[in-house]
């Protein structure tokens, strides 16, 4: 287990996405270790969103702990389920060619970032869910903390991308590939490149999206921004319908509500309540 977080812990301090490590168009993450932390951070978090459920009095506030407990972490591996191929088809598109595999990894050390974030604030949760008896205020505390572990992983996401793309648009304007890849083929192409330079016409496109010859970074970075606008959107509707996280006192416990309105509506209406009450 100190393995997995001591991964997390390079993942953090960037030293896991260095451009020397993404040459050669691989994302080197455990997977199965950093899930399990993920897990476990995921745990941690929705306890303390759960603890708010603790000023009732009697009743099964206890199921609450369970319940966001278990919910926190699915809440993000479904967010990842439904999101993972747009953003393999996008990569692909652009030309980074990563493969499967590496594309899960990546998605998976971003939300390594969000949970570790989510799980530093948890303390801060429980601080206010001891001190307040506001629920739409808990609400609206817990949608903060989230907005900021998502931009914070997603923009983490965002730079490993586009240090992808500026490493592919060097092996490309250098002719010079990775060892593993130094077979007839790919000696063919680059003479194939090479007299297209000398005639004066662009290389062959690195991707399905690049018409020119080369996709440059600002065109990667505005498909790689819709992509985690789209993301953001999966993960703030499931966390609407996997509700109840925090649990309201004036309601008895449920595993799930029924599906009504969606994650925006509820916000403003706890805005609403918020300065009403």
């Amino acid at each position: 287990m100190r393995k997995w977080f001591k991964q997390l812990d390079k993942i953090l301090r960037g030293d896991a996405t260095r451009m020397s490590l993404l040459a050669e168009g691989k994302i080197r993450i455990p997977v199965g270790g950093l899930s399990v932390a993920i897990v476990l951070l995921g745990v941690l978090y929705g306890l303390c969103m759960g603890s708010f459920a603790m000023i009732r009095t009697g009743g099964e506030a206890y199921m609450q702990l369970i319940a966001s407990a278990i919910k926190v972490p699915m809440l993000f591996f479904l967010t990842l389920a439904v999101t993972f191929p747009s953003l393999y088809v996008f990569n692909a598109l652009i030309g980074t060619r990563l493969s499967v595999v590496s594309a899960l990894r990546l998605l998976i050390a971003a939300l390594g970032v969000m949970l570790a974030v989510l799980a530093s604030l948890g303390p801060i949760v429980v601080f206010f869910a001891l001190s307040t008896k506001s629920y739409p205020f808990m609400q609206l505390l817990n949608v903060a903390t989230a907005t900021m572990a998502g931009v914070l992983g997603l923009g983490f996401l965002l730079r490993t991308l586009n240090r992808l793309v500026i490493v592919q648009e060097s092996i490309e304007s250098s002719h010079v590939g990775p060892k593993s890849e130094s077979n007839e083929g790919k000696e063919k192409e680059k003479a194939y490149d090479s007299n297209r330079a000398s005639e004066g016409k662009p290389a062959e496109p690195i991707g399905a999206l690049d018409r020119a010859g080369k996709f440059t970074t600002r065109k990667a970075k505005s498909v790689f921004k819709a992509w985690t606008m789209v993301f953001a959107l999966v993960g703030a509707q499931m966390s609407w319908v996997l509700r109840p996280f925090i649990g309201c006192p004036s309601l008895p416990f449920e595993w799930f509500r029924e599906r009504e309105s969606n994650f925006f509506i509820a916000v403003l209406r706890a805005l609403v309540n918020l300065f009403s009450s």
